[in-house]
């Protein structure tokens, strides 16, 4: 009996200090959002995607390995990256990473820690793949799985579940689709998170939380995602998985 009460205490604590050091963490990151390297543009976006508490609710700690799925413009990349490589961690940019992205923020001051790997592999070209490396602690994807077909979604995230540590956790943000509707023109960039949820359990994942951070009442989940007075303000659905 007393072996069982410290085993879970010991858990208890456990999991205190993992949110404390995620804490901590959203404290750094909310400090690199003030990034001068960022544009207007982005730090207008931050009050709609809040950075600080997706990357909390994930459990972000800043000596962790992390891969970041399509990064696009660089977005997260500018605010994770330095947090990550002045406190020992590492960012790893993968898929459909081009040149000129590699040259323009990867060069940037403070990320001397970041890299890139497969870049020969878009959204829209997702065969059966493993990433280069498989001891990442959290890869992170936002905006990026209503893209591929999903044949190559489910390629996608079983090479993410291959590229973790057990234990390790995926992190994905996507525009909401109404539950079991199908696809036409105007949600074809929205996903059901139901749906979402399902495909990562078949490829291994445990499913661990949603966050409703996103949620958007205004938002009839009829309309294409960049339509104006809708873009930007899609309801969006905040997942988080762990490798067993």
């Amino acid at each position: 009996m007393n072996k069982i009460v410290i085993t879970i205490a010991g858990l208890c604590l456990s999991s205190q200090l993992l949110a404390a050091d995620a804490a901590a963490t959203r404290a750094k990151i909310e400090a690199n959002l003030t990034n001068g390297d960022r544009t207007a543009a982005e730090v207008a976006r931050d009050a709609n995607r809040k950075p600080g508490a997706v990357l909390e609710f994930f459990g972000l700690e800043d000596n962790m390995k992390v891969l970041e799925i399509s990064p696009a413009t660089g977005y997260w990349s500018k605010f994770v990256g330095p947090t990550l490589c002045e406190n020992g961690g590492e960012l790893v940019l993968s898929v459909g990473v081009s040149g000129s992205y590699r040259s323009n923020v990867m060069s940037l001051d403070g990320l001397n820690c970041a890299s890139a790997i497969n870049d020969d592999i878009s959204l829209g070209n997702l065969p059966v793949f493993d990433f280069d490396e498989d001891d990442f602690d959290m890869v992170l994807t936002f905006w990026n799985l209503h893209n591929p077909s999903v044949e190559g979604r489910r390629n996608l995230n079983q090479a993410v579940y291959n590229s973790l540590k057990s234990g390790g956790v995926y992190g994905v943000v996507d525009h909401t689709r109404r539950h079991m509707q199908g696809s036409n023109r105007a949600v074809g960039r929205r996903l059901d998170p139901v749906l979402m949820i399902k495909e990562m359990v078949d490829v291994g994942f445990e499913f661990v939380d949603f966050s409703d951070m996103h949620y958007h009442p205004e938002d009839d989940l009829t309309q294409e995602v960049g339509t104006p007075g809708v873009q930007g303000n899609t309801d969006r659905f905040t997942l988080k998985f762990r490798k067993p």
